[in-house]
C-alpha cells in the first residue's frame, strides 16, 4: 500500500464495523480520519479509538443521520469550513432497513441511506476531491437486487433483499459513472465480504454473522477499503468493483454504462441538484 500520511479522509459509517476498522487502519498509517456517524455514543467511542490509533491526532466526528438529506447539508457545511481539500471520501453507510419505510424526504429507505445520501455528500464535495477518490461499500448482494432508476422513492413495494440489492447497485454504478463524469477523482467500489459487524442487527443477520465459521472479522472486511485509498492510482481501475484487492465484474445488470447514466440524472433530480 501507498503511504497515507498527511492525508484527510473522511468515512461514513464510521462508528462501528467496516468503518470503524477501516478508520483506525488509516489513522495507524497516518491519515488525518474524519468519522461520521448516527449514534453519538458509538462515535465518540469510535473517535477516542481512532485517535489512539493515530497517535493522539485528534479524529474529528461529526453526527448525521442518512434518512435525512438535510442531515447530509449540514454535514457538507462543517466539513468545507474545515477543509479545503478532502483525499478520500469512503461512502461506507448504509444497511438493511426493515419493511417498507419511506424517509421524510419521501424516498425509500434503503436506497437513500445506502445510495442517494453518498450521491448528495459526494456531488456537494466534489470541489474538495479534486485529485482525490471516492470510495463506495458496495456488496455481492447487488447481483440480487433489480434497480429502476424510475422509482427512487419506492413506489414499487419489493422484497427486503431485493431493495438492499437494488441499494447496493446503486452504489457500483454510481462509481463507475462518477469515474466517466470526474475523472479527475479516481472513484471504485468494493465487496467487503460478510462481516462480523452491527449489520443488519434489526434483522438478525449479525447474529447469523456471529455464528457463522466463514464470516469476516471487521479489519478483513476493511481491508480491501484501505487499500484502494492508499495504493497509488495509476495501480487501480477508475470505476471499478473489487474484492480482496482484485478487480471483477459485477452482475450483467449492474455493468451497464446506460443504467448507471440514468440513476445518475434521476439521482441528480433527487436530491435537488438537476
Amino acid at each position: 500500500m501507498g503511504d497515507l500520511t498527511g492525508r484527510t479522509v473522511v468515512i461514513t459509517g464510521a462508528s462501528s464495523g467496516i468503518g470503524l476498522a477501516a478508520a483506525i487502519e488509516m489513522a495507524r498509517r497516518g491519515a488525518n480520519t474524519v468519522l461520521v456517524g448516527r449514534n453519538p455514543a458509538r462515535l465518540e467511542a469510535a473517535a477516542a479509538a481512532v485517535s489512539q490509533a493515530g497517535g493522539g491526532r485528534t479524529a474529528p466526528a461529526y453526527r448525521s443521520d442518512f434518512a435525512r438529506l438535510d442531515d447530509v447539508h449540514v454535514l457538507v457545511d462543517h466539513l468545507r469550513q474545515r477543509y479545503q481539500r478532502i483525499d478520500v471520501l469512503a461512502n461506507n453507510a448504509g444497511g438493511v432497513v426493515r419493511g417498507h419505510q419511506i424517509t421524510p424526504d419521501g424516498f425509500e429507505a434503503t436506497l437513500q441511506t445506502n445510495h442517494l445520501a453518498a450521491f448528495l455528500l459526494s456531488s456537494l464535495l466534489r470541489e474538495q476531491l479534486r485529485g482525490g477518490r471516492i470510495i463506495n461499500t458496495a456488496s455481492g448482494a447487488h447481483a440480487m437486487g433489480a434497480l429502476d432508476p424510475a422509482d427512487l422513492r419506492g413506489a414499487r413495494k419489493r422484497g427486503l433483499w431485493r431493495q438492499y440489492g437494488s441499494a447496493k447497485q446503486a452504489n457500483i454504478l454510481f462509481a463507475a459513472e462518477a469515474s466517466r463524469r470526474w475523472p479527475d477523482i479516481m472513484s471504485a467500489s468494493y465487496h467487503p465480504g460478510f462481516v462480523r459487524s452491527r449489520f443488519g442487527s434489526t434483522i438478525g443477520v449479525n447474529m447469523a454473522a456471529r455464528l457463522a465459521p466463514f464470516a469476516r472479522s471487521p479489519e478483513r472486511g476493511a481491508d480491501t477499503l484501505v487499500w484502494l485509498a492508499a495504493t497509488p492510482a495509476s495501480q487501480l481501475t477508475a470505476g471499478g468493483y473489487y474484492m480482496d484487492r482484485k478487480l471483477i465484474r459485477p452482475s450483467r445488470d449492474t455493468d451497464s454504462p446506460a443504467l448507471a447514466a440514468r440513476l445518475w440524472e434521476e439521482s441528480l433530480h433527487a436530491v435537488g441538484l438537476g
